[in-house]
This record gives C-alpha cells, structure tokens and sequence, in this order.
C-alpha cells in the first residue's frame, strides 16, 4: 500500500511473513522501519524521515 507524506514523500508498507509492517519512504534511500503495526510502522518512518531531513539541514 502506499500513501502520500505530506505531497512529497511517498510511503510504501509492506506485512512481512512473521506479521511485523514495514515501511520504507521510496524518495529517501534507507529510510526503512518495521513496526508491530501498519500504522506504528508508518509513525516511525516518518519520524526517521523528519531526523534525516532535520540532519541535512
């Protein structure tokens, strides 16, 4: 499923076989997160993509 990130980012998740999400954001390398939920998933990867962004600043 993906969904748009404040109409820049796009966030892709994924449910893995053991039942952990994962998300990633398409337009940062490596900004990739698994959480017990989808949407706990998507909170931390936007969260990572929020510090990254803060970093290149």
């Amino acid at each position: 499923m993906e969904m748009p990130l404040s109409n820049q980012f796009t966030v892709e998740t994924e449910q893995e076989e053991d039942g952990r999400w994962i998300a990633e954001i398409l337009e940062i390398p490596g900004d990739l997160v698994y959480g017990e939920t989808q949407q706990q998933a998507i909170a931390y990867v936007q969260a990572l993509a929020l510090r990254v962004m803060n970093d290149l600043r």
